[in-house]
């Protein structure tokens, strides 16, 4: 995904403010490049608010009974943002689907299938009219799966939460669905993905939640011309009518558009409905303020059915999808997510809660030959994140068998084991009154204050922040740590041993 400040969002806005009846156009069709087309303001579909209206109209479950309606003061007076998810710090996200059986280029698999690696594709798998994305569902096949070992990898890992994917642009659903055909119990695995892996996960006393980034796939596929007439001239995969609420390429008219957000709502409400998930994660496609009433419904519905079940539940967007002023600091109803640390995530103390999701390699989903970071250095992005008031989301990649790949096991294995011996200066922190100080971070909880060095210094280490008159230092996991203070800071003495070389957490105590 980027970031592009393109005259294509001048287009999708006029396509948002038209209410002509003609087919809309279709994004390759504009003269735009087709990679200034998925900023994050534009990956929704450019709808009206006629046929939001009237998708919203044709949602046939009625709200609960509750305080919750769907409306930005109703979701404003009522919501209150779940003390776990701030207290958690750490959880584990995933991209796992049919784009994993392709294992190549990245989690867009069936986008770019058809466009840039469409004669890859063709040399892999063969010509798009006799293999489309269609026919790698029997691939995926989670025929090496356990959701109980995974459970139990999450937990020794250290992570307080679990977020599938429960559909990715896609829109191939990971759950038993009654609204959707196209779902992993009647195709590929023949199991309910979402189902088995909430009881497994729930049984190791994790949080659950679900994300949904299917709001994209209306305008996901959008075929090089050459392929696009081949099909279109024998009818085949993106224009064979059984597949074509799958594909969403041949119909995009309003009519069109109109269904596929009702179908939109209604998979949330299913999904909301049968797994009663913690936490509901959506994508950049919902970020478009023409999107809001579809958007206030589900919240509204999502929130009075956790009063129901007695639970502390949340939505987590991007941007500005909940934050009807366009002010991303004002959200309502969500919690904020920023994608991956750097330039897009906070650079100091956000008041929370807020998350970002972040990749454990170099693709979301997995793929041949795809790299893998060491557990230093997500450790490195968990502290920083912590230290500024977020709670890091680490996304990993399954195989299309439901194996975990082993490089991902041993970073997973190695975050466990420094939060094992660290985890009290991360887990139910807030941040201090500044996050940094050179390579140290610092965390609070209670009368203590938490000062981690990102890497471990060597000899006599100095942490020139104010942090007062202090007692005593001790190492988590270690002992006594000898101290001075003078007018250049608190002096440390540190032990030769290191028994972890990725990062160093300190309590300090300090005199009242």
């Amino acid at each position: 995904m980027r970031i592009a400040a393109t005259a294509v969002s001048l287009i999708v806005l006029a396509l948002a403010c038209s209410t002509h009846a003609e087919p809309l156009p279709r994004p390759d069709r504009g003269g735009v490049p087709e990679s200034k087309l998925y900023d994050y303001g534009t990956m929704g579909p450019p709808a009206t608010p006629a046929i939001v209206a009237a998708a919203d109209a044709a949602v046939k479950t009625p709200l609960p009974a509750g305080p919750f309606r769907a409306d930005w003061g109703s979701i404003e007076k009522n919501y209150t943002a779940p003390v776990w998810l701030e207290d958690a710090k750490f959880g584990i996200f995933m991209h796992w689907g049919i784009y994993s059986a392709a294992a190549h280029h990245n989690e867009w698999y069936e986008k770019h299938m058809y466009a840039a690696d469409a004669d890859w594709h063709a040399q892999h798998f063969g010509p798009q009219e006799k293999v489309g994305y269609k026919d790698l569902i029997p691939l995926f096949t989670a025929s090496h799966w356990d959701p109980d070992a995974w459970a139990a990898l999450f937990r020794q890992a250290g992570a307080r939460f679990v977020i599938p994917t429960a559909e990715h642009h896609d829109n191939f659903a990971l759950w038993d669905s009654q609204v959707t055909p196209f779902n992993a119990m009647k195709m590929g695995p023949h199991r309910d993905l979402i189902g088995d892996l909430a009881a497994a996960v729930r049984r190791q006393g994790l949080k659950f939640g679900v994300s949904n980034h299917g709001m994209e796939n209306f305008t996901f596929v959008n075929p090089r011309p050459d392929i696009d007439e081949r099909l279109k001239a024998v009818h085949a995969d993106l224009y064979d009518p059984h597949w074509a609420s799958f594909y969403n390429v041949a119909d995009r008219s309003p009519a069109a558009m109109q269904a596929f957000l009702t179908d939109w709502t209604n998979r949330n409400i299913e999904l909301i409905d049968k797994y009663q998930p913690d936490l509901l994660w959506f994508d950049n496609g919902v970020n478009l303020r023409v999107l809001d009433p579809l958007k206030l419904r589900v919240a509204a519905y999502y929130y009075d059915r956790a009063l129901q079940w007695h639970k502390a539940v949340t939505i987590s967007t991007k941007f500005v999808a909940y934050a009807p002023s366009n002010d991303d600091t004002h959200q309502i109803g969500s919690v904020i997510d920023f994608e991956k640390v750097g330039p897009r995530s906070p650079a100091g103390i956000r008041p929370g809660p807020w998350m970002v999701d972040d990749t454990i390699g170099s693709t979301w989903g997995y793929t041949e030959g795809m790299t893998v970071s060491d557990a230093g250095g997500i450790i490195a992005k968990l502290v920083d994140t912590v230290s500024k008031g977020g709670t890091y989301l680490l996304n990993i990649s399954p195989m299309a068998d439901g194996t975990i790949p082993e490089a991902q096991v041993h970073t997973l294995l190695g975050i466990g084991r420094w939060l094992d011996r660290n985890g009290e200066a991360i887990y139910g922190t807030r941040p201090w009154s500044q996050f940094g100080d050179g390579r140290w971070r610092f965390t609070t909880k209670g009368d203590a204050l938490y000062a981690i060095a990102l890497g471990w210094p060597d000899g006599e280490a100095v942490i020139t922040a104010p942090v007062g008159q202090v007692k005593s230092v001790e190492m988590l996991g270690g002992g006594k740590v000898a101290f001075r203070q003078d007018a250049a800071g608190l002096h440390l003495s540190l032990p030769d041993g290191k028994p972890d070389e990725s990062a160093l957490a300190l309590r300090i105590v300090r005199a009242q």
